[in-house]
């Protein structure tokens, strides 16, 4: 019992440690909020550049909390279920 109780917080690790970043919740909650936006339109609310946007939507990405698709020359990130 104590060994899956362990690996669900082994599994559960990387979403707490995306969200553990300020920046990365606040991102995380405007797409939550305001539903599928672009890197553009994260940076223009954010105080950090686009290219800190990508990075830390790449870290919510790796932890499996949001999912970007391309859409002409923009990627449309959005929150997974």
């Amino acid at each position: 019992m104590a060994d899956a109780a362990l690996e669900r917080w082994v599994e559960a690790a990387p979403v707490f440690a995306a969200l553990g970043d300020e920046t990365r919740l606040r991102l995380f909650g405007r797409l939550v909020k305001d539903g599928p936006l672009s890197i553009a339109a994260l940076a223009a609310e954010a105080d950090v550049s686009r290219q800190a946007v990508t990075k830390h939507l790449e870290v919510l990405s790796n932890a499996g909390l949001v999912s970007g698709s391309r859409v002409g020359r923009e990627t449309s990130w959005t929150v997974e279920a």
